[in-house]
């Protein structure tokens, strides 16, 4: 989290694409003979943002497929303040609002961030079981018809041409059945029958595993408006470790890409980080997901879309993937429906590109690049990680950052600041010898660099 943070203010961010209210596109509208009949495959943040805008269209029905309704997906839970205002979340969905984080080097250093937040900013923590029925019942209560099941296949035609067949599995009836839509919205996930349809490619993927530790109530006070976040080749070898609060547990977690059987043991390196603060502790829930590390190599194909993490909708570094679900979700379903709307048919795959591909990419791609850059910097050993955390007790860089994470948007930076960040970030690298690998020693520090 705080990870992303420091990334939009030492290289810069993009400013976001705003829809302040999940309305239809304002257009010349057409009455169809026959409604346009779309399938949103999965219930989470993505798939049910996109229904709730399509559900408004009178011109489309959509049907909403989710497996596991109560479905608690292994995840920090952490949002922007952006996202509960511009998705209007209310207050009681959301378990802590976090003011202070504690960044927690290899050495045990720690530094408190969040000191420049003012009183009404703050992140939201939540459990993703209770987000994502509250976004979900939303769809569902504007006209997205629910059904609880399985898909197994999704037949993707392969030219403009021909209808979307899925087949499913009926959890309530025990029974396999097959329906034919004009178009699909895939948010099923890193694991996505949508994608797999539409032949979208495959991506890398990291291993996100999270225990749910109920500890007491007078431990739960240290953590009533506090995250942890923890970095070092113990925890991760590449990500970061966490423990984020819940409304009456934590979440303690960590997650890898480059050494993913050895998850549990990252794993029980992070309790044993935090084991004073969570001492007594029962785990109350384990979980594990994988999660996508880029972008999916097709994300609109004929009449079938990719959204969140089906798409590959999670920035590296921080992991952080609701936020740019829900919006992904609806940017594609805003994109739908103007279509529709406006030309009375099925939308293109060109149409698709310039409405929601283009735009989302105009928004956030640079975002995703820089937030790469960094890992690779800062996450290959522990005393780029020691250099990284020293850097983090600056006020500027909290503050900047801050903003950006928190509404998606530069908020003016300092060229003056910004020059002597860099100088700062170069300072920190080398006194913690994070320049050099190693295994090597270079006399030349352009080739060191080179080899990060």
């Amino acid at each position: 989290m705080i990870f992303a943070v420091f990334a939009l203010a030492a290289f810069g961010s993009c400013n976001a694409f705003h829809s302040p209210r999940p309305q239809l596109q304002r257009a010349t509208r057409m009455t169809l003979e026959a409604k346009v009949k779309v399938a949103v495959v999965g219930g989470g943040p993505s798939g049910s943002c996109a229904a709730e805008i399509l559900a408004q269209n009178p011109n489309i029905e959509c049907t909403l497929f989710e497996r596991k309704m109560d479905n608690a997906k292994p995840c920090g839970g952490a949002i922007p303040v952006c996202m509960i205002e511009e998705f209007k979340l209310p207050s009681e969905i959301i378990d802590r609002k976090v003011r202070k984080m504690k960044l927690i080097s290899p050495t045990n250093r720690e530094v408190d961030i969040g000191q420049t937040l003012l009183p009404h900013e703050y992140i939201g923590m939540t459990r993703r079981e209770v987000l994502d029925g509250y976004l979900r019942d939303r769809a569902i209560s504007y006209g997205a018809k629910a059904i609880n099941a399985l898909v197994l296949d999704v037949n993707v035609p392969k030219s403009g041409d021909g209808k979307v067949t899925i087949t499913y599995a009926d959890t309530t009836q025990n029974s396999q059945s097959k329906m034919e839509f004009d178009y699909v919205i895939g948010g099923d996930g890193a694991n996505s029958r949508v994608a797999k349809g539409m032949d979208a490619g495959e991506y890398n993927y990291a291993i996100a595993f999270q225990e749910r530790i109920k500890i007491s109530d007078e431990k739960m006070k240290f953590y009533e408006e506090l995250a942890e976040m923890y970095v070092g080749d113990d925890v991760s070898p590449d990500f970061y470790g966490w423990v984020f609060p819940k409304y009456d547990h934590v979440g303690v977690g960590t997650g890898t890409v480059v050494n993913r059987p050895a998850i549990k043991q990252y794993q029980k390196a992070m309790r044993e980080r935090c084991a004073a603060k969570i001492e007594g502790g029962k785990i109350i829930k384990v979980e594990a997901h994988p999660i996508p590390e880029h972008y999916r190599p097709k994300r609109v194909v004929n009449h079938a879309a990719l959204v969140g993490d089906a798409a590959g909708y999670v920035t590296k570094c921080s992991g952080e993937g609701i936020y740019f679900a829900a919006k992904s979700g609806r940017m594609a379903g805003q994109a739908v429906s103007k279509i529709v709307t406006e030309t009375g048919r099925v939308p293109t795959q060109a149409e698709m590109t310039r409405e929601y591909i283009k735009p989302y990419d105009n928004a956030y791609s640079p975002t995703y690049v820089v937030l790469d850059i960094l890992q690779r910097v800062f996450y290959t050993t522990n005393a780029a990680r020691e250099a990284f955390v020293e850097m983090c007790a600056s006020e500027y860089v909290q503050r900047v950052t801050f903003n950006s994470y928190l509404y998606k948007k530069v908020q003016g930076n300092n060229p003056i600041e910004d020059l002597k960040l860099l100088f700062l970030t170069i300072g920190s690298l080398i006194r913690g010898n994070a320049l050099a690998p190693p295994d090597a020693t270079f006399s030349n520090p352009t080739e060191s660099l080179k080899r990060l």
